[in-house]
This record gives structure tokens, sequence and C-alpha cells, in this order.
């Protein structure tokens, strides 16, 4: 029921759509010569079926004054990119001859890979407090939650992001995976999506919590208990569409000796069965792992990725370091939420803003791989997850390298690499556009100005 009830919501954005009452970002733009080319809407945007219209046949042209090359960090003057269907077929010099019917002249901007957040909620509409969380568990459908899903995946393409793993879908079921059908086919625009699903957590160990015990209240996860409890879950979630399986592996946080420790989950019996499974059903596992514990905990498991990670302890650090395991810290989102749940009763949030800042950088000294996420969903979608860029920056990590967690390593991380995160031939034509020097001023990457995706233009403006 409630898949049909999801599917219901995307019936209802398409005739939203249809008579041009859909949210986008943008003002009028130049675009491409040919008009048999999809365009944007005089609100900067195209439609869903115009998205899904692209002709394998035809070029386009995009003039770049400058374009960053992510892999070196090195930036790039007057380079022309030519784009055949949804694959760039040349960048550079060997493009300087194409005759492509359609130029985009993007010499006043800096063109770059799009963007990749490997860390988001479009299911999920902030969540400062718990009561933010429990009105949308409580009063809002899965219906309607999934059709402020499409507003959010329509709000991430326009702000650059092209490519999203979407790290549960909070008590929404598997609407995520009808949301990334939809993209996928056209009815919808969107990034391109990597799913988790429910999420795992113990029993009694996650919202909504604190409700008269005789009501059946919604829960945010799905809950698993015993090891072979939980290779069930993990089963039924793959078998649902789960691209990845993610568990919640510790809570109830609090600073001890300066050290932010935490209360573990999963037994170690549990959180090895859910690794175990779902590398054996060649999937990937992130883990929500905020202090010590729980990061120890899910380094010895053998997860694919630290979510949040406030703290992580020096040997840890050195540990993922040896495994290969991705560290993806949200560091915006803690500062936006921090005062709001202090004043709520939780101070603890006010010391991690600090003791996360200095992880970051620890983990930056120790060589960990990075990837750029943000847990935008954690915030309003009105607010664009590209303040995370500055927020880096600030804390000692270099333009270059905050744009390279957001485009390669990112893609990296999804094992996406050899289809997207950089602008290179052959790979998809995802490629946006700033107005100004990123390597110069990373807050550029707020105002990004021109999208495409997958060879067709989603958003102009000049």
């Amino acid at each position: 029921m409630k898949r049909q009830m999801a599917v219901f919501a995307f019936v209802f954005v398409i005739a939203v759509f249809a008579f041009g009452q859909g949210e986008a970002a943008g003002m009028p733009a130049g675009r491409p010569k040919d008009q048999r080319r999809p365009m944007a809407s005089p609100s900067g945007a195209v439609s869903a079926q115009e998205q899904s219209s692209t002709d394998p046949n035809q070029v386009v042209v995009l003039r770049c004054g400058a374009l960053l090359d992510v892999a070196s960090g090195v930036m790039r003057r007057d380079i022309q990119v030519v784009v055949q269907g949804n694959k760039i077929q040349a960048v550079g010099a060997a493009a300087a001859n194409a005759q492509g019917t359609n130029t985009v002249d993007l010499s006043n901007a800096t063109c770059l890979p799009g963007l990749i957040d490997t860390h988001t909620h479009l299911l999920l509409q902030g969540d400062i407090t718990a009561e933010d969380y429990d009105q949308q568990l409580l009063k809002e459908s899965t219906a309607y939650r999934a059709i402020r899903a499409v507003v959010a995946a329509r709000k991430a393409l326009n702000y650059g992001f092209t490519t999203l793993r979407d790290v549960e879908t909070e008590g929404a079921g598997y609407s995520d995976v009808d949301l990334k059908t939809a993209i996928n086919r056209g009815i919808v625009p969107g990034p391109r999506l990597q799913v988790a699903t429910r999420a795992l957590d113990v029993t009694g160990a996650y919202p909504l919590q604190g409700y008269n015990w005789q009501i059946d209240v919604p829960h945010g996860v799905q809950f698993c208990d015993s090891a072979e409890e939980c290779r069930k879950a993990v089963r039924e979630q793959t078998g649902h569409g789960a691209d990845w399986i993610k568990v919640y592996s510790d809570r109830s946080y609090y600073v001890e000796g300066g050290v932010l420790k935490d209360v573990p989950t999963f037994t170690m019996d549990e959180l090895k069965a859910i690794v175990d499974e779902t590398h054996r059903e060649r999937k990937k596992i992130a883990s929500h792992a905020i202090a010590l514990y729980g990061v120890h905990n899910s380094v010895e498991a053998g997860v694919d990725s630290i979510e949040h990670g406030d703290y992580i302890a020096p040997e840890d650090l050195q540990m993922m370091r040896a495994k290969g395991i991705w560290f993806v810290p949200t560091l915006f989102v803690g500062e936006y939420v921090a005062q709001g749940r202090a004043q709520a009763g939780a101070p603890v949030w006010v010391k991690m803003v600090e003791i996360a800042g200095d992880t970051f950088k620890r983990a930056m000294q120790a060589g960990v791989k990075i990837a750029f996420g943000t847990d935008a969903g954690g915030f309003d979608w009105n607010i664009n997850p590209a303040k995370e860029f500055a927020v880096r920056v600030k804390l000692g990590q270099s333009p270059a390298a905050a744009i390279r967690s957001a485009t390669l390593d990112a893609a990296t991380l999804m094992g996406m690499e050899r289809q997207v995160g950089s602008i290179e031939a052959g790979k998809l034509a995802d490629i946006v556009a700033v107005p100004g020097d990123p390597l110069s001023d990373i807050s550029v990457l707020e105002k990004v100005s021109f999208v495409m995706k997958d060879g067709v233009v989603v958003r102009s403006n000049k």
C-alpha cells in the first residue's frame, strides 16, 4: 500500500509540472541555438519529459572560459567541451574544430563536473529538534512526503548536484527507490541516485520515542535484533532495491575527558553479520557513527564509509586508512542544528561542532579518504547544500581538495568514477558552471548558473 501511495504521489506531481506549478530556481537564460534541444523554461529549468528526450546524435559545444581539472586541481583556460548525446566526446584542443549545431557560451564562467553529495535525505525536510522530525512522521503521509521529495530532488539538481547518495527515507519505506525509478524514466527531474532505503537500528534506539506504549507509532528505521534477523533485513532491503545498506551504530552522545562518547547500538556479532551479508550481496554499507564506540565498532566490522564521525580516535583513523574506509563528515549541518538542539535540552551538540572540526583536521592529516556529504534534509532543502564547501575550507581543506571530494572522490566512493566525477571524454555529460573562480572563492559554488545532466541542459541563466 505504501508503494502504491508513493506511485500516486508521483502521478500527481506529473500533473503539477504539466500545469507549470513545479518549483525551480534560476532566471531566463541563454540557450543552445537549435530549438530541437530541450531548453530552459522561464524559471531556468526544463521539464521532466524534455529531460528524457536527448537525441543520441545531437552535438553540443560548451565554450568554457575556464575548466577545472579536478584530478590535478589545475585550472585550464578557454576550453571547449563537445557533448554528443549524453556523453562527453572531446575536451580542449581536440574540440576546437568540432562542428556542433548547438553552442553554449560559458566564456565568462568556470566549468566543473556535476557536483555529488554522498549524504542526503530527500524524504526529510529538516529536523533540528525531535518535534520537527516527529511532525513529519506523524502528520505527513508517505504520498505527501514523496511529493515533497520530488521538489527536493529538483532543487538539488538546480543547485548543481547531478548525483546523490541518499542514505535512508526516515520512515518513508522504499519511496527512495520509487523516486530513483521516476527520475531514471524521465517522469520527474532530479539527480541520478543511489539509495539506502530504510536503514537499520536495534529495537528501542531510534525515533519515534516517548509516546504512549499502547499506540503503535511509526519509526524512522527498520529494527533488527540478532545476527540472523539482521541478515534477513539486509536481504529484504536489497531485494526492494537498496543500492547501499545503512546502519545506525551509536546514539546518546556525551563528552567525557574531552572525548565524544556514545552508547553503541548493535553488538559486534550483529554488526559483523550485517557487513558480511551486505558484501555477500555485492552491496556497500554506510555507518552512521558519530562518536568513539560507534566509529570503532564500525571500523572493526569493516564498513565502507563512516558517516558524520564527529569524533574518531587516532588509532581508528589509522585503521580507516589501512582498510580504505571512506570518511563522510557533515560539518555544516552540525553548526546548523547545534543551538536549536541545545535549547531543546541537548547542549552537547554545541560542543560537538568544535570536536567535529578537530576530527576533520586530524582525518586530513592522517590521509583518510574523504568524500563530500552534507546531510541535506537534516536541514531545509531551501538551503543550498554547497554551503558545506566553505566550512571545509575554513577548517583547512584546500578549495581544490574540497571540490575533488564532491566530484571525483565522491564518484569513487559510489563506484561511479568511470561514469561521472570529472570532465573527460567518454564520461556522462554532467557539467556545471559557476560565475567566478572557485579556487579563489569557494562560495561561488553556491551560485551555480548552468547545469547539464546526461547531456541535457536543465538550468542555464547568465
